[in-house]
């Protein structure tokens, strides 16, 4: 956030203050009542973040849901740990498909993070040296039902957008589990059925290994490709695993940022 001029400038900095203030307060709590909690302090690079974010972090480290997430760009290809200083095999890519890799934050220890992985298993996590990440956060987050078959986008913990959504078969679902979008690429020509941009996630599909040769089968939000009447206003299980939506609830998602969580939830 920019630094305002006049009156907009100090209304700014009051808010900020207030924030931290509200901040220092809740660590002091959390800390008297449950032990030490996440801040900045305990993890270097931290710092930098907006306050709410670093509150939003102390209160995931007691089990409730923020309502913004910190991220974590990889800023070079980087060894992967079970555990702080603990070394497995592989590595966290900088890039994925070709795009940089921006990962939601889990957890933290003293200079490091543990973040969400775009590759299979479903679920992977790493732990990483703060030194290997950029920091920054996001209020955004998508929580997609596979019971009532709608997807809700959330932005501070508010939804603006509930849609009916197209979730795989029984023989071919939708996985339940925390993801993440990866990023969104233009649709596949020259079907115009995708919509106007796939958002691909770090979800995999559990009953196909390799779609159509790519090596893969991620699991993308795109348009209903012509099953508009089916998904209709209540959802349908018609895909292969993919959410899809109507062209213009899809739009809505436009704004969604990589790193930004996804619930799939029964």
């Amino acid at each position: 956030m920019a630094a305002g001029s006049g009156r907009g400038g100090a209304s700014a900095g009051l808010l900020i203050a207030i924030m931290v203030g509200l901040f220092t307060w809740y660590e002091a709590a959390v800390t008297s009542a449950h032990g030490p909690s996440l801040s900045s302090a305990t993890v270097p690079g931290l710092t930098g973040l907006p306050a709410q974010a670093r509150l939003s972090l102390a209160h995931a480290n007691n089990q409730a849901m923020p309502t913004t997430t910190v991220l974590a760009a990889i800023r070079f290809t980087a060894p992967r740990y079970a555990a702080p200083g603990v070394r497995v095999a592989g590595q966290v890519p900088a890039t994925w498909w070709g795009v940089p890799s921006v990962l939601p934050v889990v957890a933290t220890r003293p200079g490091w993070v543990e973040v969400r992985l775009a590759q299979r298993p479903n679920g992977s996590t790493s732990w990483l040296p703060v030194s290997a990440v950029r920091l920054s956060s996001t209020g955004y987050r998508i929580v997609i039902s596979l019971s009532t078959m709608r997807l809700t986008l959330y932005r501070d913990g508010r939804p603006l957008l509930s849609a009916p959504a197209g979730i795989g078969t029984k023989d071919d679902p939708t996985p339940a589990g925390h993801y993440f979008v990866a990023f969104d690429e233009p649709p596949p020509a020259p079907n115009p059925g995708y919509g106007p941009f796939i958002l691909v996630t770090s979800a995999h599909s559990p009953a196909i290994g390799d779609w159509e040769g790519s090596g893969d089968a991620v699991i993308g939000i795109h348009g209903p490709l012509g099953e508009d009447s089916e998904i209709g206003t209540a959802g349908a299980r018609i895909s292969h695993g993919c959410i899809r939506l109507h062209d213009n609830d899809l739009l809505r998602l436009r704004q969604v940022p990589p790193g930004t969580p996804i619930d799939i939830v029964g």
